[in-house]
């Protein structure tokens, strides 16, 4: 009786190796996958090294202001009313700097912000929400007239409470005022009318 594995039994283990084998190559296969994939959302490092961040500003009420992050630095985005449109031009004689142009390619690097509002809509302000004297953060004061340590003709702003520098709605520094520059003006980008991409500019703002 001959002791050599019949046809059948070979074809059986021929067909065991195989499917053993495609197992293996599909571990292997979805073990290179799952790296790739997850590339595709920015890790907190990447973040913090300067990816762009995405905010959604559709819940943003006109008058109101939120802040966001980008490089662990607040990023204030106000949605200005009318109102706080107008003043600008009361307060254009008051600021220091009031076409942006001291530091003009590193605070307000976009062409699409280099105007009186200091953005690429008119309705959305948004800055960085540190202070250009020593770093520390201002306060926003958007109600207008007296209050303490604000001018009686106020027009609202913000007011940075370690030294008395005050801003205007734009950003703008006022005269006099220990800080030496307006608010930064980020890198950023519309990507619909309730969503910004902030850390990247769109082609015409280069």
């Amino acid at each position: 009786m001959s002791n050599e594995p019949s046809k059948e039994q070979v074809d059986k283990s021929r067909r065991t190796w195989v499917a053993i084998t495609c197992v293996a190559g599909g571990v292997g296969g979805a073990a290179t996958v799952v790296p790739f994939v997850s590339t595709f959302q920015p890790s907190e490092k990447a973040k913090a090294a300067g990816a762009p961040v995405e905010v959604d500003i559709g819940g943003l009420a006109p008058g109101d202001m939120m802040t966001a992050e980008y490089r662990g630095k607040p990023i204030w985005i106000v949605r200005r009313t009318k109102a706080m449109l107008d003043s600008l031009k009361k307060t254009e004689g008051e600021v220091a700097d009031p076409d942006s142009k001291n530091k003009q390619s590193e605070l307000t690097p976009m062409k699409s912000c280099q105007n009186k509002w200091r953005s690429v809509k008119e309705e959305y302000l948004v800055v960085v929400g540190i202070c250009t004297h020593l770093g520390c953060s201002p306060t926003s004061k958007f109600a207008t007239g007296p209050q303490p340590s604000l001018p009686d003709n106020w027009e609202g702003g913000f007011l940075c409470p370690c030294h008395g520098s005050t801003f205007d709605l734009a950003g703008r520094v006022f005269k006099n005022k220990p800080a030496p520059d307006n608010l930064e003006v980020p890198l950023y980008t519309f990507l619909s009318d309730t969503k910004l991409l902030i850390g990247e500019a769109d082609a015409k703002s280069s």
